[in-house]
């Protein structure tokens, strides 16, 4: 398995300009991380630094969230929302470009919390016309949209629960863009909270995944602190041909001190 720092968590403590360096420090050659910028279309020089920054701390970016809101405040993206759905837009080309320049393959879209007042049917129907927006505009640079359900414990709005509904949104998209450049994101910690069978939808759906990320459960602490079977997991993943880069996506129990020596222990068992 290849290991990427999610440096909006990780390394949430640092100064953004200061993240991609301390992921390097740490041996890392790739990162990924949130919507990086407060708005949707930050000035050129906001998003220069940051490039500068990954370039001189030598690590690929291979994941980079679309806008998503207030992700601390309990915010799971914008593209369904009637209200925000336009943000969700106008980041789009800032995103793609970016992520063109970086060599970053993946975007990932986060659906969306359902809304008071607002029909289901019009935030799906929102949610497929934003996607596809990004989805066309990924195409043109070849990258790939990646969907993600969050568990229901931590989102009970969001719209996208388990992993079955996540790739049928995703499949949705794909009909709507006649392209094949939306894809899932499993996050193992989501599906492990949720109490979903992780193998048999590994199963279903690991021709779809376009990246994975990983925490343990309950906590979402550090993969091996909590219940998840990691070591079989990755070997599930590697069985079913998955190849690509596995985002370390879990809270530290210190931010200031921060080691990774424990990743050896999570050697695929295949």
């Amino acid at each position: 398995m290849r290991f990427a720092a999610n440096l909006s968590i990780l390394y949430g403590h640092l100064p953004l300009l200061e993240r991609p360096a301390a992921a390097a420090s740490a041996g890392f050659a790739a990162v990924e991380m949130w919507w990086p910028w407060d708005g949707p279309e930050p000035d050129d020089r906001n998003v220069d630094t940051l490039e500068d920054a990954l370039e001189q701390a030598g690590v690929q970016l291979v994941a980079m969230n679309l806008i998503e809101g207030d992700m601390r405040a309990g915010d799971r993206g914008l593209l369904s929302s009637p209200a925000r759905a336009q943000r969700f837009r106008d980041c789009i080309d800032t995103a793609v470009g970016f992520a063109e320049r970086n060599g970053c393959p993946v975007l990932n879209a986060l659906a969306g919390n359902r809304e008071a007042g607002v029909s289901a049917d019009e935030q799906y129907n929102l949610a497929v016309e934003s996607l596809w927006l990004a989805a066309n505009a990924a195409q043109r640079a070849g990258l790939v949209v990646a969907l993600e359900a969050i568990n229901r414990h931590e989102a009970p709005h969001y719209l996208l629960g388990d992993a079955d509904t996540a790739v049928a949104l995703a499949d949705a998209v794909n009909a709507a863009t006649g392209l094949n450049n939306t894809g899932f994101l499993c996050d193992l910690y989501h599906h492990g909270r949720n109490g979903e069978d992780i193998p048999a939808l590994l199963a279903r759906h690991a021709a779809r995944i376009a990246h994975v990320q990983i925490a343990d459960t309950p906590g979402r602490g550090r993969p091996g602190s909590g219940e998840l079977d990691y070591p079989d997991l990755f070997g599930r993943l590697a069985a079913h041909g998955y190849d690509g880069w596995v985002g370390l996506e879990y809270e530290p129990v210190r931010n200031a001190d921060i080691d990774f020596d424990w990743l050896p222990s999570l050697r695929p068992r295949i």
